[in-house]
């Protein structure tokens, strides 16, 4: 008989962590297993990829309820009103704060409806809401918990969500680095941890890669790149701020950033008021930014913090010379001036660290050279995680 599989997860918007399970889902072998997700949100430019053979289990009701103002339910009602008045607290004292997945679940676990189907492996695909929700409201003969960020740079609050991961056989890191990190935060469910990199499927990158060229013709000049949701992690105002500094100094250059999410208007507003309209695009999020990243010249990655950085692995692997800020978990990918330029986290260093790639042919062609060397799909980490199902 195939085993029963359930995936939770936010949504399939754009990002890492939902690029990253459409990865694994299309190298899941459906003669063995039956796969149900649970996404909180459901939408997302993802889910026209998502195999066929996948099923998507209906919207909750609570969050249905939330999302159709035309409906109305008393205790709904007041979560909804409990949960906003939290929130706004929460972000005026901030001394013990929960991160707002955290307020959300404290105040909405009450009424979200368990799922009926019993499952072999339920997998949270996430810290967050899809964590609190397999540990709570999912019975399965085996829990795992995927954590894709750093968690205490991300404000998530250890003393809430320690009871919802001592309920999960296995708990996974997608870098080493993450791995010691979380050691650190719970150190009593070390032996629980382990590393399971984000999915590469690497012949998918470099066919969808080809489908188009996003840059005109002309006029030549050096090509910028940079994915990612905008938020502030992601240190886009670093990277305003760099490209205000290459401007200034001459270097003619285009610098495209791919993604949505809050922080677009700020950057927007920035990059009108440093006047870097005519350099600057954010072009918003894109179902295939592959075309973008392989036609660059240079990727950038200005992340304050990661778990890992799938984007960053995607540009290696259509050999871009990356240059990145440095962030605890990009030593897992770059070693500094072998397949990448890893700076200091402020706008200049990001700045000096294009300026040499672009006045430094010999250095940017060894680099090139290295990533055209290097294997970076790693389809085989699949096989760690149906390893954990046994």
């Amino acid at each position: 008989m195939k085993k029963k599989i359930l995936f939770v997860i936010n949504s399939l918007g754009c990002g890492g962590a939902e690029k990253s399970l459409i990865s694994l889902l299309s190298l899941f072998d459906f003669e063995k297993y039956d796969v149900d997700l649970q996404m909180f949100n459901p939408t997302g430019m993802f889910l026209k990829l998502l195999p066929k053979q996948v099923h998507v289990l209906d919207c909750l009701p609570y969050l249905s309820f939330c999302s159709d103002k035309t409906k109305f339910r008393f205790t709904y009602q007041l979560t909804r009103l409990q949960i906003s008045a939290s929130l706004r607290s929460n972000a005026v004292f901030h001394r013990h704060a929960l991160h707002d997945a955290q307020v959300f679940w404290k105040y909405a676990a009450s009424v979200i409806d368990s799922l009926s189907q019993k499952y072999d492996v339920a997998i949270a695909w996430g810290q967050g809401n899809p964590t609190h929700f397999v540990a709570d409201k999912v019975i399965a003969s085996k829990k795992i918990a995927f954590i894709n960020v750093d968690y205490l740079a991300a404000g998530y609050n250890r003393e809430f969500d320690h009871p919802y991961y001592c309920r999960f056989q296995s708990i996974v890191a997608v870098s080493d680095k993450l791995q010691g990190l979380l050691s650190n935060v719970f150190p009593d469910l070390s032996e629980r941890l382990t590393t399971i990199y984000d999915i590469r499927n690497q012949k998918l990158i470099e066919t969808m890669a080809e489908e188009f060229n996003p840059y005109s013709a002309s006029p030549k000049m050096i090509r910028l790149v940079t994915v990612g949701r905008a938020v502030k992690q992601k240190g886009y105002d670093l990277a305003i701020t760099a490209a205000k500094l290459l401007k200034s100094q001459g270097i003619s250059f285009q610098w495209f950033f791919i993604g949505d999410g809050p922080e677009i208007p700020a950057i927007c507003s920035q990059i009108k008021k440093d006047a870097l309209s005519d350099t600057v695009f954010p072009v918003g999020a894109k179902e295939n930014p592959y075309p973008y990243i392989k036609n660059a010249d240079i990727y950038v990655q200005t992340s304050r913090f990661e778990g890992f950085c799938l984007t960053l692995a995607e540009a290696r692997a259509l050999h871009i010379p990356p240059v990145s800020t440095n962030f605890d978990a990009v030593h897992n990918q770059l070693q500094n001036e072998k397949n990448g330029l890893i700076v200091e986290m402020k706008p200049t260093a990001i700045a000096e660290g294009i300026i040499r790639l672009i006045q430094d042919p010999i250095l940017y062609h060894k680099i090139k050279t290295q990533l055209e060397n290097e294997h970076i799909g790693n389809e085989n980490e699949l096989n760690k995680l149906i390893s954990l199902f046994k």
